[in-house]
């Protein structure tokens, strides 16, 4: 994922293990789709009491993960 803010540009690793295993598919499928661009990414920078945060939504097919990540790509929670 890649934040850019004026001038900054950040990028955060997600484990694609906990994104795949949510989305029902083995890492190597997971990866190819996204590769593909089967698998579509919504990212999110978090504002005012949400400063610091990022919401990373995956979706495939109907199937949809959210993950909520902290500054520094820490999962703080996930949903599907």
């Amino acid at each position: 994922m890649n934040d850019s803010a004026g001038s900054r540009n950040r990028t955060i690793d997600v484990d694609a293990g906990l994104v795949a295993g949510h989305l029902g598919l083995a890492v190597a499928e997971f990866k190819q789709l996204m590769e593909r661009r089967q698998i579509t990414l919504l990212c999110e920078r978090g504002v005012a009491e949400d400063v610091g945060t990022y919401r990373a939504s995956f979706y495939y097919a109907r199937r949809k993960v959210r993950l909520v990540l902290d500054h520094a790509g820490r999962v703080l929670s996930v949903t599907t």
